[in-house]
């Protein structure tokens, strides 16, 4: 039967004044909890794209959330917000660090998508002034770097470097600085080259104030293969937000997954570059942007990378003690 002839039902027996009232209350609780609110922790950089396309389309309002995007300016103050429970999801997050959390603090967090990058699907990458005297890794002998904010970016740089034959502290000069300010430190000289992350390595080309030396160093230098897929960020849920309201995490799960779709198959997403990453229209439409896969849809051989990025971290420190990596992950 419908409301409307339950409501006829019941308006025989108690009237139609007090039927009317039923209804409004109906009407008014039902708009109240139609959406359900989940904090997300966001990060300057073209891997969360995914998150704006979600937004933007329309998934997570038709899968009954409203999102509220949290900013941050490093990777650790979104580990630290996972912690106290101040944020529900992270459009992106460095593998290593959230593997990490999960080593100190077990069911921490989940990673629900990975990023995959290397020479062709591009994100990290080493820039250097236009005037630099050095077309190569190893010309980075004594200059002074800057690199993307955390543990994990700066042991990536560093290790990268100590391929091409620089030693920390000997050959050159590191420094963390958040991804909003590379832009301007390269611009101001204060920096001769830095590692960084897109879309800021190409607002800083298009402007003339790099120019690229690597990209995809990390499948180079740390997997061997340039062509390999390195998989070394994602997309995660705190576990707090997993078990306390798994159906609301599950349609989180489902929109995300429909935005990582688009994000690989449809170029006209790159238009929120420009609205949400100050892109200028310009470059959008030649940003590079990583291959975005949701754990459902992981290979065997993606596993096995991801596995030796996390090796690769407990050797360099930022990963505390071997972890098995699929106990981090929550396919959907």
């Amino acid at each position: 039967m419908t409301s409307v002839g339950r409501c006829v039902g019941v308006a025989r027996r108690i009237g139609a004044v007090r039927c009317l009232a039923i209804l409004l209350l109906l009407v008014v609780s039902g708009s109240a909890f139609a959406m359900d609110k989940v904090r997300v922790a966001t990060y300057l950089a073209s891997s969360e794209l995914p998150f704006y396309i979600a937004l933007e389309r329309g998934y997570f309002r038709e899968a009954g959330i409203e999102v509220e995007a949290v900013p941050f300016a490093t990777t650790q103050l979104i580990l630290q917000a996972i912690v106290t429970g101040d944020v529900d999801a992270v459009a992106i997050l460095n593998a290593l660090e959230m593997l990490n959390v999960d080593v100190l603090r077990p069911d921490t967090a989940v990673l629900i998508s990975l990023n995959g990058q290397n020479s062709k699907y591009q994100i990290e990458q080493f820039v250097a002034r236009p005037d630099f005297p050095g077309t190569t890794l190893k010309d980075l002998k004594g200059a002074r770097l800057f690199s993307a904010p955390g543990p994990a970016n700066m042991g990536v740089a560093r290790r990268v470097l100590a391929a091409n034959g620089l030693k920390a502290g000997k050959d050159y000069t590191l420094q963390e600085l958040p991804m909003g300010v590379h832009l301007n430190a390269i611009k101001g000289r204060n920096f001769d080259a830095g590692y960084t992350l897109e879309p800021i390595a190409s607002l800083m080309v298009q402007q003339g104030a790099a120019k690229r030396l690597e990209v995809g160093v990390i499948a180079t230098y740390l997997l061997g293969d340039r062509n390999a897929l390195a998989i070394s960020a994602g997309g995660g849920l705190a576990s707090k937000f997993v078990r306390e309201r798994p159906g609301v995490a599950a349609r989180y799960a489902a929109a995300w997954a429909r935005a990582i779709h688009d994000a690989n198959t449809d170029p006209t997403v790159r238009s929120l570059l420009v609205k949400y990453m100050n892109v200028p229209a310009s470059i959008a439409a030649t940003v590079p942007l990583v291959h975005f896969m949701m754990v459902r849809d992981l290979t065997p051989e993606d596993l096995a990378n991801l596995q030796r990025f996390c090796d690769f971290g407990v050797e360099i420190g930022v990963v505390k003690r071997h972890i098995d990596v699929r106990t981090a992950l929550k396919a959907y």
